[in-house]
């Protein structure tokens, strides 16, 4: 069993009190730290990372989540050096943010990252860039995990007023201005109601008015260290005064109103989702877009249990004791094994125009042999899986293009024929044409996120030319 401390970080949220509660009660820590309305978040962070832990894993939860079952068993058996929580955000829909799952040496290597200097990412997001800078040299990536979380619902409106300022200067990038423009489409309020979603409309405006695109970080990290004041500002000029304070009893009411809603955490009653696309058919896409609709999923898993139960043709798979499905070519020799093992799953067959296909295949064969000498034991354990993989789904060890295209077209085809008579249990889905949450959500009796699908759209065009030209000079 872990050791666990909890990290609270409270402002002036709202739903402070309650969240304590729910995160004592649904983390069950071993010691619980409490940083108490430090600004701005820069002196929040170097102020959580002076803490001396004695524990496994450091959770680090803020004020405005509100954690409704529990994670402690996820954390007992975790291994990974950093998950974050997928959440449901008010304002945003499904997003990771919140609460943040860490393992001690990541934190320490975190306290020994040498703070940035004029670094515009780092004021923006100190927690995040960190971590990054801490976990690059690690060689180790983050993780994801559903749990069901509130996020940033029943905030007074100071505080919403200065998340959404500070909220439009972290999305001054394409993407996130695209992803902010989004979410605020689905804003829509009753006419001449005055709610949470038109503070949080009128504090992205007024954040656009007050700091241009071209405010150095300085600039910036002033205006957010004012916020405050900006904030107390602005309310009163809205003739707005402070709310009731809000109590578990208003939660237990708002949960028994909205008893229809979407849990998406573990305690979801939800299938097992298996993706039956060959590798390379933006199987990796669709993991994550499984993900943001509340299914945790294991694409191409290289664990030792895994492997050994495979192939011994055990079905039962201890990873589907703690994930949702899985992706990517482990399914495909066992599918219909797996689909009996789980009565109720659903599947997905991502597919591809076959010569782009091809093409990617082998660029992504280039410099992964079947073969090699190795000492580490778990890379040992990826390359027998490897071998057994493309043994068993495409009947040789290398590329071979008159090979994998026979392979791909007797894919499809006995897909389709196996489910010819169960249309409701398998979505064919063309990630690298576009098709995305449109096809995905309703075939999991999911919402569509207000979040774009997580597919390159036409990035994938220039991405595939630019491993092209890269292929070719490798030759040359």
């Amino acid at each position: 069993m872990a050791k666990v401390d909890l990290v609270f970080r409270q402002i002036d949220e709202r739903t402070r009190d309650v969240a304590l509660e729910l995160a004592i009660e649904n983390i069950q820590p071993d010691a619980v730290h409490v940083i108490d309305d430090v600004r701005p978040f820069t002196e929040c962070v170097a102020q959580m990372l002076r803490i001396e832990h004695d524990c496994d894993y450091v959770v680090y939860v803020d004020a405005d989540c509100l954690i409704l079952e529990n994670i402690r068993p996820f954390i007992d058996n975790c291994d990974a050096p950093y998950v974050d929580a997928y959440v449901s955000d008010r304002f945003r829909g499904r997003l990771h943010c919140g609460v943040h799952i860490t393992r001690i040496d990541l934190v320490r290597a975190m306290a020994a990252v040498e703070v940035p200097e004029d670094d515009l990412k780092y004021v923006l997001r100190p927690e995040s860039r960190l971590r990054n800078l801490a976990m690059k040299p690690m060689g180790s990536a983050k993780q994801f995990r559903n749990f069901d979380i509130l996020h940033d619902h029943f905030q007074s409106f100071h505080h919403i007023f200065m998340k959404y300022a500070l909220r439009e200067l972290r999305s001054r990038t394409k993407i996130q201005r695209q992803r902010l423009t989004r979410s605020m489409k689905k804003w829509v309020t009753n006419d001449g109601e005055f709610c949470d979603l038109t503070m949080a409309r009128h504090a992205v405006e007024y954040a656009r008015r007050m700091v241009p695109d071209s405010a150095t970080p300085d600039e910036v990290h002033a205006f957010i260290t004012a916020l405050p004041e900006h904030a107390e500002s602005e309310l009163a000029q809205l003739g707005i005064g402070a709310e009731a304070s809000f109590t578990r009893d208003d939660l237990t009411a708002w949960l028994e109103a909205n008893s229809d809603r979407v849990a998406y955490g573990t305690k979801a009653d939800k299938p097992k989702v298996f993706g039956l696309g060959l590798s390379r058919t933006a199987t990796r896409s669709l993991t994550a877009g499984l993900q943001m609709l509340g299914f945790d999923c294991s694409h191409y898993p290289i664990d030792e249990d895994t492997y050994i139960e495979i192939a011994n043709a055990q079905y039962d798979l201890t990873l589907l004791r703690y994930y949702d499905g899985l992706t990517d070519i482990t399914t495909i020799p066992i599918y219909q094994q797996l689909d009996k093992q789980y009565p109720g799953s659903k599947f997905i067959l991502t597919v591809r125009d076959k010569e782009s296909w091809l093409g990617s295949v082998s660029r992504h064969y280039y410099n992964r042999p079947a073969f090699k000498d190795v000492n580490d034991p778990d890379e040992e354990v990826h390359l027998r899986m490897r071998q057994f993989l493309r043994a068993t789904v495409y009947g040789c060890y290398n590329y071979c293009p008159e090979r994998f295209s026979w392979v791909y077209d007797q894919h499809i085809r006995s897909v389709m024929d196996f489910f010819k008579d169960r249309p409701d249990d398998l979505l064919v889905l063309d990630i690298c044409s576009g098709e995305g949450f449109e096809k995905l959500a309703p075939f999991l009796d999911r919402p569509i996120p207000a979040e774009a699908f997580p597919h390159k759209g036409a990035v994938l065009s220039r991405r595939i030319a630019e491993e092209a030209a890269a292929q070719k000079a490798r030759v040359a």
